[in-house]
């Protein structure tokens, strides 16, 4: 009996070797073979391994999700509790640039989007706004990636409508990500904005009603 659990023992030892020799060589091939085998990442089979080196990475990948995730809301936040003045108002039917230009405006043009059910043309061209002022090259690609996956990826369901040449632009953009990835997709969406939505917006009660609640004169105390 006792030469038999040796030998199980040793056998058991092989296989850990081999699954060690294979983590090594497969490292190999996807050119991350540490400098010093002896200062490998320990070999852990089960998923609570709390090597260093994961938990920095995890860390890493939580501070960047939190930069992208947290900024865009804030800022939508912020344009969605300004009340416009009247004269800022009244300026938006005079150009979609104005409007755009605006944050009260893009708040009320985007909860007009939210009616038909395109909102989500408003929050890539956001989004992609929001991109540009990054410079921080980790960022930036996290920030590319997952707007690529909110906004373009066919699987989304906030995909935006794009032609086959401005994807093709993107595809060979996403080869080396900048925060000029999206330019052309965002030109395309601000386009179709200005030629569908933005005259009915303008030609909306919503936007009547809102011009009429601005001239109202403020209720006595």
């Amino acid at each position: 009996m006792g030469s038999k659990r040796e030998e199980m023992r040793k056998r058991q030892m092989q296989i850990h070797q081999e699954a060690a020799a294979s983590v090594l060589q497969a490292r190999h091939r996807m050119g991350n073979t540490p400098t010093n085998a002896s200062n490998a990442c320990c070999f852990c089979w089960c998923c609570c391994c709390s090597c260093s080196c994961l938990t920095v990475r995890s860390e890493d990948e939580a501070i960047q999700r939190s930069s992208f995730e947290h900024k865009p809301e804030e800022t939508t936040n912020s344009e969605e509790s300004l009340k416009p003045t009247l004269e800022d108002a009244c300026s938006w039917s005079i150009s979609f640039e104005k409007l755009m230009k605006s944050p009260s405006g893009r708040s009320c043009f985007r909860q007009f989007l939210r009616t038909e059910f395109s909102e989500e043309n408003m929050m890539f061209w956001l989004a992609c706004e929001d991109l540009k002022k990054e410079t921080n090259k980790t960022v930036v690609e996290e920030k590319v990636r997952q707007i690529y996956e909110d906004f373009i990826s066919i699987l989304s369901p906030k995909e935006v409508s794009l032609d086959s040449r401005v994807r093709d632009v993107i595809n060979h953009n996403m080869l080396e990500p900048s925060s000029q990835t999206f330019d052309d997709a965002q030109q395309q969406i601000y386009t179709l904005m200005q030629r569908d939505s933005y005259t009915r917006f303008i030609n909306s009660t919503d936007y009547a009603d809102l011009l009429q609640s601005l001239q109202e004169p403020p209720p006595e105390p």
